[in-house]
């Protein structure tokens, strides 16, 4: 999963180059929602799905979270490089582990935790400031990532507690319908960019909708019912540096020191952190 999670970035970005943000947003959500009502079919959890009058507003909350995160996150891909991405978005491992403080009954902020977690941001404070003292064109991309990092750990905590209450295929429809419905209408509104239908942009699409929004998806509502928020971003440590080894492959992102001590700081931040 970490592997797996850490390359999302990288999709995007390919898939950034063929269709705008909204526009890839929405495609992927449509087919995540195909890959998990296949899924549910199968294992005959469909007959399950039922959404009772009292469970609307905590379900709407957790998708419109879902859809501000997504939304932010390809909006601040498209306007910074893949490897920058990678670190940024992987911070909310450390985020949620703050926010789980305060959020979440017994899931306390220790001093090794708070030390972590001042590790991880200090590695941002290198990131994004050699970046702006050098008037980079990346920066307005990397502090959206930031924010969509921020919700991402709001998300992840309030997740935590909804996944006690709610089946998964449940979770993970109304997710896919919310945000599906509210890109489809922004990305008509306010994006005139053709699509230009390739293969890479098949490939991001593929990558983004079955192994992330579905596969991987899955698998993370899984192990928040068996884990605290902040003992499950452990899991997720390596993350930032499998976005940058990926970012290096497949998109030849240089491998700049502020960008290698930034991905190690967060990741031995996360490390930190979540013990």
């Amino acid at each position: 999963m970490s592997v797996l999670w850490g390359a999302n970035p990288v999709a995007i970005k390919i898939g950034l180059e063929d269709a705008p943000p909204f526009r890839l947003a929405w495609m992927r959500f449509v087919v995540g929602a195909a890959v998990i009502l296949f899924w549910a079919w199968r294992t005959r959890r469909l007959r399950h799905f039922r959404i009772d009058p009292g469970e609307w507003r905590p379900l709407l909350v957790l998708g419109l979270l879902f859809t501000a995160q997504i939304g932010s996150m390809n909006v601040g891909t498209s306007l910074t490089s893949a490897s920058h991405a990678a670190i940024l978005l992987n911070l909310y491992a450390v985020h949620t582990v703050v926010l789980a403080h305060f959020m979440i009954p017994g899931d306390r902020l220790t001093p090794r935790r708070l030390g972590g977690v001042l590790i991880a941001y200090s590695g941002i404070v290198l990131l994004v400031g050699s970046q702006a003292s050098a008037g980079a064109p990346t920066l307005l991309g990397d502090v959206i990532m930031f924010v969509s990092s921020l919700i991402l750990a709001e998300r992840t905590v309030y997740l935590a507690r909804a996944v006690h209450r709610f089946d998964p295929v449940t979770l993970l429809l109304t997710q896919a319908v919310i945000g599906s419905a509210i890109f489809v209408a922004v990305s008509l509104a306010v994006e005139p960019v053709p699509t230009r239908w390739t293969w890479g942009l098949a490939g991001s699409i593929g990558y983004q909708g079955v192994i992330i929004a579905g596969f991987n998806f899955a698998v993370n509502l899984w192990l928040l019912k068996r884990y605290r928020p902040s003992t499950l971003a452990a899991f997720f440590l390596t993350q930032p540096i499998f976005g940058v080894v990926a970012a290096a492959l497949l998109r030849g992102d240089a491998l700049t020191a502020d960008l290698l001590l930034a991905s190690l700081a967060v990741a031995a931040g996360v490390g930190l952190a979540s013990r």
